[in-house]
């Protein structure tokens, strides 16, 4: 399917976070780029878990969803014109299936797409504490090119809410991806 709008990649896989996944499918929508949705088997539960949300309505945010399965999908392969992928949460299995370039599945073939593209690719990880095996990955995929971006919040904003903290969290990511729209808070100084 094509679109005249700007499309991403969102893939979500099982570590915890999945409320920076809904944010960022949340707020795709709002600033009007076509999405691309792959999830883990493990991301699915995930989201089950810490959101109470089913797969429907997940899916109902993003405009296509390709099954974990699907290496024939469209985003498997680089003559399909998307800008970005954004993996939130990001579980340290993927991390190291994306630096090793294994492309065993259609999450980690689409970041792998994104990297040899040369298109941005944000990996907001989610393990601590870190191993040796964890960082070397992470210096992999940033000499690819990638983007890692632990979803650590910020606390200078003052946020009064969790929801809040997801919120800027998400918004940096989309400013990470290349998005221009996406308006994170900036630091003012003191």
């Amino acid at each position: 399917m094509s679109s005249s709008r700007p499309a991403v990649i969102v893939g979500i896989t099982g570590a915890s976070g999945a409320a920076y996944a809904l944010r960022l499918l949340q707020r795709l929508r709002e600033l009007d780029w076509y999405v691309h949705l792959v999830v883990t088997p493990s991301g699915w539960l995930n989201v089950h878990h810490e959101l109470d949300l089913d797969k429907d309505a997940l899916i109902a945010l993003a405009d296509e969803h390709h099954g974990i399965g699907q290496v024939g999908a469209c985003i498997a392969s680089g003559s399909h014109a998307t800008r970005a992928m954004i993996v939130a949460p990001c579980t340290v299995k993927s991390l190291a299936a994306i630096a090793m370039g294994l492309g065993d599945n259609l999450l980690t073939r689409a970041a792998d797409v994104t990297l040899k593209e040369r298109r941005r690719l944000v990996l907001m990880v989610r393990e601590t504490p870190l191993n040796l095996a964890h960082l070397r990955n992470m210096v992999a995929v940033t000499e690819m090119g990638g983007i890692i971006f632990p979803p650590l919040p910020a606390f200078y904003h003052r946020p009064a809410s969790i929801q809040e903290l997801v919120n800027e969290t998400a918004e940096r990511a989309l400013q990470l991806a290349g998005i221009e729209t996406a308006r994170p808070r900036a630091w003012q100084g003191l």
